[in-house]
């Protein structure tokens, strides 16, 4: 009795799984790469500091940039300071913790009204800063 299979071997097929691994893998690259970044297309030239804090969870960030009239950016959106306030003022945030990213050519007098803001709301606040080589 002579068996005979019934699965057909196909060389064209092994050729296409490489080739789909890859494309998996690069959309997966590609959409998992987007939420790392903390706000697209926001340069903040931070300013430098022998010491680190330790990693901050759960914690706000108020982004705020140089220019003419500095800007402040929380959740992705340029707010001003009143707005700023009100949102930081949400109950529903149960982490009171803010981080602030200003870039080294802001006034010290935009970041202190933003520190003072959050300080009233009952927030703990940190000022980001590039670690130097010691």
């Amino acid at each position: 009795m002579k068996l005979q299979r019934t699965f057909r071997y196909n060389p064209e097929l092994f050729n296409v799984i490489p080739l789909v691994n890859v494309l998996f893998l690069a959309l997966a690259f590609a959409t998992l790469g987007r939420t790392f970044v903390l706000q697209p297309g926001l340069s903040v030239n931070l300013p430098s500091s022998q010491f680190n804090l330790s990693v901050q969870r759960h914690a706000q960030i108020v982004s705020i940039t140089a220019g003419a009239l500095p800007s402040i950016y929380y959740d992705d959106r340029r707010v001003e300071l009143p707005e700023l306030e009100a949102a930081l003022a949400r109950p529903e945030i149960k982490h009171r913790s803010l981080i602030i990213r200003a870039d080294r050519a802001v006034p010290y007098e935009v970041v202190s009204n933003v520190t003072n803001a959050a300080l009233r709301l009952g927030y703990s606040v940190a000022v980001a800063a590039t670690s130097t080589p010691q």
